[in-house]
Formats: C-alpha cells, structure tokens, sequence
C-alpha cells in the first residue's frame, strides 16, 4: 500500500502551469478577435446612421414639397436647414412654416442651434455637412432633388450628369450614400 512521504498532508487539486498558459491565450485570441471587429462595426454603424437620417431627410423634403409646393431651390447646407424647420420657402424666403425635422435626431456642425443660428448645418456621421442640390443648375430635367453624404472618405466630384442626376462613376463618389437609392 501507498503511503504519502512524512510531512506531507493531503493532496489539494491546482491548476498546473501549462492549463493556466493555455487559459490566457485563449483570452487573449477572443480579445484580440473582439477588438479586431471594432472598427469594421464601427464604421458600418456609422454608414447605417447616414442612411437612415438622409432616409428621414428625403421623408421630411417630401413633407415639405407636399405643403409648400415644392422642394428648397438651393445647394447651400443652412438654406436647407431652415427650410427644414420652417423658416424658408422653396425659393428661399423667409416664412414661418411648420418644422418638417425633429432637430434633436440630428447633429449639427459645433452643435449650433438652428433655431437660434441659421448658419447652422446638418452634419453626417463624419463630421461633413450633407449635400443637396435642387433645380440651381440649368438644365434641370431630375423630378427630384439630390441628397447625399460624401461618405467615410469625404471626397466627392460635386459633379451632376445632365439634368441634374447624381454621378456615381467617378472614384470619389464610390462611397457617396444617396437617399432615394
């Protein structure tokens, strides 16, 4: 029969040292696989928010051209604005008209109040002022307008093909978001 060495009490159970090696890398690989999924949902967070306010925007134009009887004539990011809350006229006069936006869904550039400061802009998820263009350039066949973000890398042509339809071709407005598309 077995018998433990003199001095020595029970048997405690322990982790060994390699079980304890092999439980901090497996920690380590889940972490570093989270955080490598960080900036990819980050940004796809960020291109979902755009969508969906330039999808609250178009609804709120619609609104507008249905009451007012068309859509704000200008390419000027507060025009636009203002329009929205009720200030502006398609044409661009000032009025007091019902607001079209819930102001607090939206950002604004060094978050002015537009209410107060109608130099005020809407800013997208990066920080830029949304575009939007609307029968200010001739020959303006588009029964629309056009309202986009330039997107995560910012650049955009400015350039609309005859009749003022968007452009998606060249490089810079590969990642435009455009509402109504």
């Amino acid at each position: 029969m077995f018998s433990a060495p003199p001095g020595a009490g029970p048997r405690r159970a322990a982790f060994t040292l390699l079980e304890l090696l092999a439980v901090i890398a497996l920690i380590a690989l889940l972490a570093g696989i989270v955080l490598g999924l960080g900036p990819r949902a980050s940004a796809t967070g960020r291109t979902a928010r755009a969508r969906a306010e330039l999808a609250a925007l178009a609804a709120a134009l619609e609104n507008g051209q249905r009451s007012l009887g068309d859509y704000p004539q200008t390419e000027d990011p507060a025009q636009l604005l203002q329009a929205l809350i009720g200030r502006r006229n398609p044409h661009n006069a000032v009025i007091a008209a019902r607001v079209l936006i819930e102001t607090a869904r939206f950002r604004t550039a060094d978050g002015r109040d537009p209410f107060a400061d109608d130099t005020a802009v809407l800013i997208d998820p990066w920080d830029r002022p949304y575009r939007y263009v609307y029968k200010t350039r001739a020959p303006w066949t588009n029964a629309g307008y056009v309202l986009w973000s330039a997107g995560p890398d910012g650049r955009d042509s400015g350039t609309l093909l005859p009749g003022g339809f968007p452009d998606p071709t060249p490089p810079e407005n590969a990642d435009n978001i455009y509402a109504n598309r």
